[in-house]
């Protein structure tokens, strides 16, 4: 049996179309923060990757969630770029 929070699969599914329209630091280091700061303030969902129904309640889960997914994000991302822990010169 393993054990996984669909709402890092769906964070990671759209994270690059959501940062892509933002002038903010992209760079890996950053990305990594704002996944982290995201899923802080999302409620984790856990599924049982063994049951025969996961592809199809995940996916109706990420339909329900995708506004504060992408929401969360954008808040995380605007937040990282004010208080970057990398120089300036990246981006």
């Amino acid at each position: 049996m393993e054990l996984k929070n669909f709402m890092e699969e769906a964070v990671k599914d759209v994270i690059d179309n959501v940062l892509k329209d933002l002038d903010v630091c992209k760079c890996d280091k950053c990305k990594l923060d704002i996944m982290a700061l995201t899923l802080n303030n999302l409620p984790p969902k856990y599924y049982d990757t063994e049951k025969g129904e996961v592809y199809t309640k995940v996916n109706e889960l990420k339909r329900q969630f995708e506004v504060d997914i992408i929401s969360q994000i954008t808040k995380a991302a605007f937040y990282v770029n004010q208080h970057r822990r990398h120089g300036e010169d990246i981006r």
